[in-house]
């Protein structure tokens, strides 16, 4: 009996020592291990974060009440995602004290200076990111919206206080997301 217990020490002993030994971690991946499940710390390209959290009917932006938030999966090879990142930047700079938008990359991995240039060729002047969390964060957001794994993008979520507002798939018109910009904000 002394044996196997000698033998459970030590095992249990070295898993935590292995376990703390781990250096390859993200400090974003870190932050998110201690968050609870319900929100995400994702990393914009100017290494500000962003904190979104699960509200019972969508999503919210931590601490922006009252503001609309758009949250955009794409790609930087899809051609829709290419076309819609101006009409994304018109409506960020039309709105600036009333939208906020994220684009949340499906590609995982990418260095940022692929997004930078994504950026810099299609005018995204908008929050991108590129973090550890855009994973789950996509997931979470096909989920509640009902769509599986295989849709489509770009894929663009708009919510207001933690609510959904209306969602799109593909390529959309300007004029169809300031519609429900001003219909969210009741201008």
């Amino acid at each position: 009996m002394s044996k196997f217990s000698l033998l459970s020490t030590l095992l249990a002993a070295s898993l935590m020592f292995q376990a703390c030994s781990d250096n390859n971690k993200d400090t974003a991946q870190d932050v998110n291990s201690i968050l609870s499940t319900n929100e995400f710390v994702l990393t914009g390209l100017d290494n500000k974060q962003y904190i979104i959290e699960k509200a019972p009917q969508g999503f919210k932006l931590k601490n922006m009440q009252g503001k609309v938030l758009i949250l955009d999966i794409f790609a930087t090879w899809c051609p829709p995602c290419q076309a819609e990142a101006s009409h994304l930047a018109s409506l960020q700079k039309k709105y600036k004290d009333d939208l906020v938008i994220i684009g949340i990359t499906v590609e995982n991995n990418i260095p940022n200076t692929k997004l930078k240039n994504f950026r810099e060729l299609h005018g995204a002047d908008y929050v991108l990111v590129n973090s550890t969390e855009n994973t789950r964060i996509i997931d979470a957001v096909a989920e509640k919206l009902h769509l599986g794994r295989d849709f489509g993008i770009p894929l663009m979520a708009m919510y207001k206080d933690g609510k959904l507002v209306n969602y799109y798939q593909g390529a959309t018109e300007e004029e169809f997301i300031q519609s429900d910009i001003k219909k969210a904000l009741g201008k």
